[in-house]
């Protein structure tokens, strides 16, 4: 067992040391839970603010405006969060925008090792300066196009209504529309206190009616009723976040789970997918430090859990950092970061097939050739 969290540095059979972060970023990994506008790159924001004349930028300097965007949105608190998404969204109102972002998406997923992402967007967002739903697709979805052919990651575009608007029905409908085109599901997101998804059935309805994909944000701001909704009344195929599910396990006074309720039973005995997303817990307050986080627990429980970035600008992460956070904290050896990735891949929105495909000929592959490099495997 390869304990990437024990060593700072492995030995390779050539003699050379390899980093575990490194070692982490080679691993082909899959991403399912990422927002394209949270993880706009600072100097893309810089430049499209000038381009298009948007003054209300803090600063003009990149790292700097990356450490405004990771301080403004680490409050512990879910509204402060996502007021950084103000000036993201800003910068997304035109095609070649929106397909720039989209393409720089893929180049970073390529240099995170990150083999297949599943990334979501809110189409209401970028219809600010004249464009149309339609153009908006088109235009994310020449960007994603681009981007697979001149770095070899795959994707999957989830479309997102908002809590806060009362009906989403045209979203979906424009998911269901696009579906042979790259989009892959739809999702509900924004604030959760005050909107239940339950206020939503007729899109989730329609999307059931068209045989199509729901991912949710649940019991990230909002207690397990959330989660319960999202499954019971909504369909969700994965929930996103999903950490307050510990409401409904038992724990004993030493911290040793020894019993469940009966929706996290029916989550772990129907292999219902955990969206995880460590980093951006603590920082939205959903949890108080991540020592608390839940992802542990669930994991050794056998609960169908993967980690993700959720806004890699907003939190200051890669995927890579995730599973390095994980593995420094919990001790995760190298089959841990494979299996979970095996969990996402089995997850994702794709046909099954394709599934199949990047598992045997992509993930496995690729964790034994690194497996085989190092010199000693504990």
């Amino acid at each position: 067992m390869l304990l990437l969290g024990k060593w700072d540095n492995f030995e390779l059979k050539n003699g050379n040391i390899l980093e575990t972060k490194t070692l982490i970023e080679r691993l082909p990994k899959v991403q399912l839970h990422d927002h394209l506008d949270g993880g706009l790159r600072p100097q893309t924001i810089i430049e499209l603010a000038e381009e298009y004349k948007y003054d209300k930028l803090p600063t003009k300097d990149p790292k700097v405006l990356s450490d405004w965007f990771f301080e403004g949105a680490n409050k512990g608190n879910l509204k402060d969060y996502l007021r950084g998404f103000e000036h993201t969204i800003a910068v997304m109102q035109k095609r070649e925008a929106l397909e720039r972002i989209a393409y720089e998406m893929l180049e970073d997923a390529k240099k995170d090792g990150v083999v297949y992402i599943e990334t979501r967007f809110a189409p209401v967002f970028h219809t600010m300066e004249g464009l149309y739903y339609d153009e908006v697709l088109d235009a994310v979805i020449t960007g994603l196009e681009k981007g697979k052919k001149d770095f070899g990651v795959g994707y999957g575009l989830i479309l997102c209504g908002m809590r806060n608007i009362k009906d989403n029905l045209n979203i979906a409908e424009l998911a269901v529309n696009f579906r042979n085109q790259g989009v892959v599901g739809f999702d509900l997101a924004g604030e959760e206190g005050g909107y239940p998804p339950k206020n939503h059935l007729e899109s989730f309805n329609f999307i059931q009616r068209e045989n199509f994909n729901i991912t949710i944000h649940a019991g990230e701001a909002f207690g397990k009723e959330s989660i319960w909704q999202a499954l019971q009344f909504c369909g969700a195929h994965r929930v996103g976040h999903a950490t307050r599910l510990t409401e409904d396990i038992y724990y004993d006074e030493d911290g040793n789970i020894v019993g469940m309720g009966d929706l996290a039973q029916y989550i772990l005995d129907k292999r219902i997918p955990l969206e995880i997303c460590l980093l951006s817990n603590v920082h939205t307050g959903a949890i108080d430090q991540l020592e608390n986080h839940p992802f542990h627990d669930l994991f050794t429980q056998k609960f169908r859990v993967f980690l993700n970035t959720d806004d890699r600008l907003m939190s200051d992460t890669t995927l890579s950092k995730e599973y390095e956070t994980a593995a420094k904290l919990w001790g995760l050896d190298i089959n841990d970061i494979e299996k979970m990735t095996i969990n996402a891949m089995k997850s994702a929105f794709i046909p099954y097939n394709e599934r199949l495909k990047y598992i045997y000929e992509v993930i496995k592959p690729g964790f034994q050739e690194i497996k085989n490099e190092l010199l000693v495997i504990k």
